[in-house]
């Protein structure tokens, strides 16, 4: 019994200590006071900017103003954590549910369910399985971190093994919970900082991650991330037995701010020992950096006239050190001015914007032209390190002189009606610099142009004005016009007392022919369609607003219908052809007619006016059956629903309709109208043949207007809803093969023609045996002729040539034609074009097979040398006698040369012999 009292208070002594030991030292969770959050209102309707009440949001740093973002586009939550509405918002079901978020120092995202709702409502038990069942785990619920206390702890505790050193602080890995564990880092490790540009020794301590394993177990320690194994590698390691983290070499805070990496502890031979911690080094920023001009040298102009305080311009200098901090807090000053007239501080710059003010009056172009000022720019707010700049100020002219007229007045002649007409052309001399905004001119009326019929501007040489016309002038009101014009420059006068030049300008308005003019434009008349021929429809007259007295007359120059007609001398419009409402031409109810007026000048003038006429709708159309055609069976048939429509639109001039049967067709049909009497139900009476049948329907509208409707009905030997109908063979069957029997037959009759063609072409297109053997010697005969009748053929008469015995008289012809031999005929020549090929080859052969055909065996004479001749006569040329001569090539010259080839070249006849 004493032995359990003592073991009781054991257990009660050490949850004393422990208890003890948190209240001192109360772990901090960055998170919302509360989760969720609820703000109660008075009312459902909460106006714009209305303050809800504060958040209360920490992130165990010294911040106090946190971004915050909202699910709700209504609310909003300022920067120190005050909800607020930001468009009106109006509680419906009496709350409204929605998230902000927020991030804390390590960039952690943190979520929050908020409720508005109004004093009164039952909420809870809704929003918390609204909110946490849905968003809890997505966004990270912080009231946990209170429950399961896993908070990292930094201990400043002293290394035996490095007594002398300086104390590390300690990274211990969080405890982890019993049961199942999240992986999930929900612990707060502060970040470790590191100078830049530390000058060692290296490797440098930086910090010590124990495990509480530490010492018990053989534990490896290693860290990785970008620094360690990740680009830049090799910047910081890790002891693997002690678990100091080291880094290597000096940081440079300009190229990496801060590194993200995680610490492991593994017992050896069994894994992990702890789940990885993450460490946060930030890299303490030093003024290693000066300050940097945006320009090597700053140009800018400054006016001459320019007012004390004028800014000129503003220098701008960067510090690549940390912002918002006094490393890279930059003050400008003016070390010095060139030169220095007429005071040494003509110009200021303030040391925080770096703006450059005129701190003096005095400047003045014409003594000195241009400034330079020397601007120093220095870190730590103007003591750190400095770098300095040029400066160059141009002085420019400004608007002392103004501008004047070369002359004062200007006369001139406008014809009336013209818009955009030049009037006058006005220049003027400055003596300030060319082409500058105190040298350029502008112009202005400041006088006589009351209605703004006038415009002026200025020329492209800047220096002249250019009056105009706005509006057209009319010769009948105003006949003459006297403008007073203003000058002055861009830029406005430095003094206010210098007297701005102004030039007269009259304007004289010449009279022209006007065009009549209607009025109205348009002319609106409301008419009956059936308006009889002759009627007046409206007078439409228009006006000359020239104050000579010409005659206006009238024409029609756009009537689609042709329906109208125009008086020409009173305007008188009148209906020429009975008019329809229903025509096309007729959009919306509504013809449109033009009218033109012209005088009876030398040049007339022409005005133009529309009527717009208005056609009110008659009982003039009879109803229609939209439907012309229907197949119906001829047993147990089915009622037709014919459609009636009828143009007119008019009140009582269409439905109800009414309709009726001819007498003829009451036996056979049953016509009806429906219940609303705008269709026709059309029923077969009794069963009729298989064919087609036309139904006269007379159809009239509600004021007895009627008109007959003859509908094509199809009868099929059917039943019913199904409408089969047989091929039947009848007058309108028997169209189609008769027809097509016809064209059959013609088109047999066209292809036996076109055969006989072919036939007969390819008769004629044979290919008749060559005249001329292909090794015709005669081939290789060639004509020289051209050398005339010996010496008297400087004459050229080539009848010479073909005298031949007409010159001998002593010499006699015995050469007789054969009569024993009939003559062959000679083909006529062909009226077709492509046959006179054949033409030719037909009668050369004849040509060549005709007896009674010259040169005959006879006495010829080749000595006609031309008369007076030098030449011998060619009858010393006896033939030869010689038998040696071999004559078989004859044979080979064709059939002509056959009979010299039996004669010479011996042959058939030798051999007989």
């Amino acid at each position: 019994m004493g032995a359990t009292r003592f073991a009781v208070l054991g257990v009660l002594l050490v949850v004393f200590q422990a208890s003890k030991v948190t209240s001192e030292k109360p772990p901090c969770f960055p998170g919302f006071s509360s989760n969720p959050l609820v703000f109660g209102v008075h009312r459902k309707n909460l106006t714009k900017g209305m303050r809800l009440g504060n958040v209360n949001f920490t992130d165990c740093t010294d911040r106090r103003r946190f971004p915050f973002t909202s699910t709700d586009r209504l609310f909003e939550v300022t920067t120190d954590g005050v909800l607020k509405v930001k468009t009106e918002v109006f509680l419906h079901r009496g709350h409204r549910n929605f998230f902000i978020s927020t991030w804390t120092s390590e960039g952690r995202k943190v979520s929050v369910p908020i409720r508005v709702v109004r004093h009164g409502c039952h909420h809870n038990q809704h929003f918390e399985r609204h909110h946490h069942g849905d968003h809890g785990s997505h966004h990270g619920d912080y009231r946990k971190h209170h429950n399961r206390h896993h908070v990292a702890e930094v201990n400043s505790s002293n290394n035996p093994e490095n007594a002398t050193d300086r104390q590390l602080p300690v990274l211990q890995f969080p405890k982890s919970s019993d049961g199942l564990k999240r992986r999930k880092r929900d612990w707060v490790i502060p970040p470790l900082s590191i100078s830049e540009n530390h000058r060692g020794p290296f490797p440098l301590k930086v910090a010590e991650v124990r495990t509480t394993e530490h010492g018990k177990r053989k534990i490896i320690y290693s860290i990785t991330g970008p620094g360690a194994d990740q680009p830049p590698v090799g910047l910081f390691s890790m002891d693997r037995d002690s678990g100091i983290l080291y880094v290597t070499q000096p940081l440079d805070r300009e190229e990496t701010a801060q590194y993200m990496m995680k610490a492991h502890a593994v017992v050896e031979g069994s894994g992990n020992a702890e789940d990885p911690m993450d460490i946060r080094v930030l890299v303490i920023d030093q003024n290693d950096n000066r300050p940097a001009f945006s320009e090597s040298i700053y140009r800018a102009e400054v006016p001459e006239a320019s007012a004390t305080g004028f800014e000129v311009m503003k220098v701008v200098a960067t510090d690549a050190d940390e912002p918002n901090n006094d490393n890279s807090d930059i003050r400008y000053r003016i070390l010095s001015q060139t030169p220095q007239v007429p005071h040494n501080d003509m110009f200021a710059i303030n040391p925080i914007s770096g703006a450059i003010r005129v701190n003096r009056l005095g400047l003045d172009r014409e003594k000195k032209s241009e400034y330079s000022l020397y601007i120093q720019a220095a870190d730590n707010r103007g003591e750190g390190l400095p770098t300095e700049t040029k400066v160059i100020l141009v002085v420019t002219d400004s608007n002392d002189h103004s501008p004047l007229f070369t002359q004062t007045s200007y006369d001139c002649v406008v014809e009336e009606n013209k818009v955009s007409e030049h009037v006058v052309t006005m220049s003027v001399t400055d003596v300030d610099v060319p082409l500058t905004a105190a040298w350029n001119a502008k112009f202005k009326i400041v006088g006589g142009d009351p209605g703004g019929l006038f415009a002026v501007k200025t020329g492209d040489n800047k220096q002249e004005g250019i009056v105009t016309t706005a509006k057209g002038l009319d010769f009948e009101k105003i006949k003459r016009h006297t403008l007073l014009i203003a000058v002055e420059n861009e830029d406005p006068f430095v003094n206010s007392a210098m007297v701005t030049s102004t030039a007269t300008v009259t304007v004289d308005v010449k009279d022209v022919n006007e065009a009549p003019a209607f009025n109205p434009t348009e002319k609106f008349v409301m008419i009956k369609e059936d308006l009889a021929v002759g009627e007046t429809v409206v007078q439409y007259i228009a006006t000359d607003p020239d104050e000579t007295n010409q005659k206006v007359m009238y024409k029609i120059t756009r009537d689609p219908a042709d329906w109208l007609s125009v008086d020409k001398d009173t305007g008188l419009i009148k209906v020429k052809k009975p008019m329809n409402r229903e025509d096309d031409r007729v959009t919306n109810d509504k013809y449109t007619v033009i009218i033109i007026a012209h005088d009876d000048d030398k040049v007339p003038a022409t005005g133009t006016g529309t009527v717009i006429i208005q056609l009110e709708d008659v009982n003039d159309e009879a109803p229609t059956i939209v439907e012309h055609n229907f197949r119906v069976c001829n047993k147990d048939p089915v009622p037709q629903l014919l459609s009636v429509t009828d143009k007119d639109t008019g009140e009582d001039h269409g439905a109800p309709f009414s309709v009726s049967l001819p007498a003829a067709s009451q036996g056979n049909w049953t016509a009806t109208m429906n219940g609303s009497n705008t269709g026709i139900i059309l029923k077969l009476n009794k069963e009729l043949p298989s064919g087609y049948y036309d139904v006269v329907l007379t159809v009239r509208d509600f004021l007895g207007l009627e008109q007959d409707n003859i509908i094509k009905a199809e009868v099929c030997d059917c039943t019913g809803m199904e409408v089969k109908c047989k091929q039947r063979i009848g007058a309108a069957e028997t169209n189609l093969p008769l027809i097509l029997g016809i064209l059959g037959g013609i088109l047999l009759l066209l292809m036996l023609v076109l055969l006989l063609l072919l036939l007969t072409r390819r008769k004629r297109g044979e290919k008749k045996d060559p005249l001329l053997q292909d090794d015709d010697i005669r081939d290789n005969i060639y004509y020289y002729d051209e050398e005339g009748g010996g010496e008297d053929d400087q004459d050229y008469d080539l009848s010479v040539l073909h005298r031949g015995l007409d010159n001998r008289p002593e010499v006699f012809r015995n050469d007789v034609v054969p009569t024993f031999m009939p003559a062959p005929q000679y083909r006529p020549r062909p009226a077709n074009p492509e046959e006179i090929g054949n033409f030719i080859d037909d009668n050369l052969k004849a040509a060549d097979n005709d007896p009674t055909a010259p040169p005959y065996d006879s006495l010829l004479v080749f000595d006609y040398e031309g008369g007076g001749s030098d030449a011998g006569s060619l009858s010393s040329l006896n033939s030869s006698d010689s038998g040696d001569q071999d004559y078989d090539c004859l044979s080979d010259w064709g059939p002509r040369f056959k009979k010299l080839a039996d004669m010479y070249g011996g042959g058939e006849d030798d051999d007989m012999l």
